[in-house]
């Protein structure tokens, strides 16, 4: 039995296991950006993947993965970023995979497609402007199905 006495020592000393959080009040969402891989898909590139999330008007989130490739500059310097690249996962599922990837990271399984599929279809992009609106779209399509597979991979 909880006396009067050791709930009040409880309260003040802050050892008290449950928490109460009012969730009555307006929906929130808190835009961010979290860099969750950076790789090299060939000598003098790399791509930073990144999980991004956005917020409606109606502060529902938007989960997104974002694959930015960088060329490294002639000087050695540092580098000049080239293409960047946004998925919004269309499906419930993936929207739940792309939020998990944000507190998980990218595992293993996630990691393969990753190196071995969508970044050689990132690194492709870098000749976008050569490309034909056919092939662009291949590159495109190569980079969606990928990123698809990221988000579910991730559950």
């Amino acid at each position: 039995m909880v006396t009067k006495k050791s709930a009040t020592k409880t309260a003040v000393t802050g050892t008290d296991p449950l928490k109460v959080s009012l969730t009555t009040g307006a929906k929130k969402c808190k835009p961010f950006e979290l860099e969750v891989m950076v790789f090299a898909p060939s000598s003098g590139f790399k791509i930073e993947v990144k999980i991004e999330r956005s917020c409606t008007p109606q502060a529902d989130s938007i989960w997104k993965i974002v694959f930015d490739l960088y060329k490294k500059k002639a000087t050695g310097d540092g580098f000049t970023q080239l293409v960047h690249v946004s998925y919004t996962g269309g499906t419930a599922v993936e929207q739940q995979g792309l939020q998990t990837t944000a507190i998980d990271g990218i595992n293993e399984d996630q990691a393969d497609v990753v190196v071995t599929r969508v970044g050689p279809a990132v690194l492709s992009l870098k000749d976008a402007n050569t490309m034909t609106p056919a092939q662009l779209e291949q590159k495109k399509n190569a980079i969606r199905s990928g990123s698809s597979e990221v988000a579910n991979l991730a559950l």
